[in-house]
């Protein structure tokens, strides 16, 4: 089964930092754009962050550009999500997902994980 999984969600205090992986089971990591989103409670699934299949070009969403930092090793079969200054509003499960295309819809991202969770909070 194509699948990605993700790791290293936890509970940090605001202004903290962790950092998130994305590893790929059953399928070549490097020949897909891999994005990273999260569903926080009563709100819907959004898109934060993505990087191209060579690693050429990265995106962010506003909400944490500045704060957040996408890379990949594609000889690991890993993508890492680096999470700094955290705030409460951060606190969301945590997925990533596999496309042709950074610019595709959501609904054409798949391999979906099962998410990490990550809770900011004092």
């Amino acid at each position: 089964q194509e699948q990605l999984v993700e790791s290293g969600g936890g509970l940090v205090q605001p202004g903290g930092s962790l950092k998130l992986s994305c590893v790929a089971s059953g399928f070549t990591l490097e020949d897909y754009d891999i994005g990273w989103f999260r569903e926080a409670p009563g709100k819907e699934r959004e898109g934060i962050s993505c990087i191209t299949s060579d690693s050429g070009t990265t995106y962010y969403w506003d909400s944490v550009k500045g704060r957040f930092t996408i890379s990949r090793d594609n000889a690991r079969n890993t993508v890492s999500l680096q999470m700094n200054s955290l705030k409460p509003e951060d606190t969301a499960v945590y997925y990533c997902a596999r496309s042709r295309g950074c610019h595709s819809e959501m609904r054409e991202f798949d391999a979906w994980g099962q998410g990490t969770q990550v809770t900011v909070a004092s």
